[in-house]
């Protein structure tokens, strides 16, 4: 079992087919102040594996920040269904939604684990917007690092 690609978004969902749809990557959030809070953002994780692993796989997902603090966490079940025949590779998508609080300018990180191993982490900046709303006025759009 592995993990295809991760990453942090405005928004995400996967169709009846299971095709993901993904729309505003990102790595760096600008705030005006601290705390913080940032409304709906989607994790998007595609697993992948062979067709011995079909079932259920345990999923967690911690964030932190660079200190190692908790900022929150949860964990669930990831199924995946028996393919047609002829398919070895199988896989699954899931898309997390969370309100996350900022309490400080730095750097988070989601850790993900998948059945007791972590797979990967997907980092995240946070940082205020500068006086005079001089530049980082938005989010600014980066390339994920899987």
């Amino acid at each position: 079992m592995h993990l295809d690609f991760a990453v942090v978004s405005d928004y995400a969902l996967v169709d009846q087919a299971g095709k993901i749809s993904v729309l505003g990557i990102f790595q760096h959030i600008w705030v005006q102040q601290f705390p913080a809070m940032h409304p709906r953002l989607h994790l998007v994780l595609r697993l992948k594996g062979k067709r011995t692993e079909i079932g259920e796989h345990g999923v967690q997902i911690h964030l932190a920040d660079e200190q190692g603090i908790e900022i929150l966490g949860g964990s669930g079940q990831v199924s995946f269904a028996e393919p047609p025949a002829g398919v070895v590779d199988i896989e699954a998508a899931a898309i997390l939604v969370f309100d996350v609080p900022f309490p400080h300018p730095g750097l988070y990180r989601f850790q993900i684990t998948i059945d007791g191993e972590e797979k990967a982490t997907v980092p995240i900046t946070v940082s205020q917007v500068p006086a005079g709303g001089g530049g980082g006025g938005g989010r600014e759009q980066q390339t994920p690092l899987n």
